[in-house]
């Protein structure tokens, strides 16, 4: 669980705090939680260059420019194949290694993806029966 930082103070420029009370409306999220999310967002593609996000507000997810993949799918095809993904699929190595690199500080993250997307129907349906049909027998 997250815990919350020391109080921060920031002033922004007008035409910035205009935009982030835009973004912050548009998302229905606080200003100081929308603030946080794209300082964090941010600060993560700076680190790890190639990296950007996408995805509604409460499932942002790692993905590596240029591709059409995520990082946990990059992840789960490196573990499928290992380098061989360079072979398979249009990707160059700095994408992979960045993809790498960014599992590497971030594995829960990318870890708790790759499991999401390893349910099986029927997992789905017991989650989700109003939703989700039974599975075919």
């Amino acid at each position: 669980m997250a815990t919350k930082g020391r109080p921060f103070t920031v002033r922004l420029r007008p035409e910035v705090e205009r935009r982030l009370e835009e973004e912050a409306r548009r998302a229905r999220r606080p200003k100081t939680v929308m603030l946080e999310a794209l300082a964090d967002e941010g600060l993560r593609m700076r680190r790890f260059p190639g990296i950007g996000f996408r995805g509604a507000e409460h499932d942002r997810r790692a993905w590596i420019m240029g591709t059409g993949l995520d990082v946990w799918e990059m992840i789960e095809l490196y573990g499928d194949g290992g380098e061989g993904i360079l072979k398979n699929h249009p990707i160059s190595r700095r994408q992979l290694e960045v993809a790498l690199a960014y599992y590497k500080e971030h594995a829960d993250e990318v870890d708790w993806h790759i499991e999401e997307n390893s349910r099986t129907p029927e997992e789905w349906h017991k989650l989700y029966p109003g939703i989700l049909p039974p599975p075919e027998e």
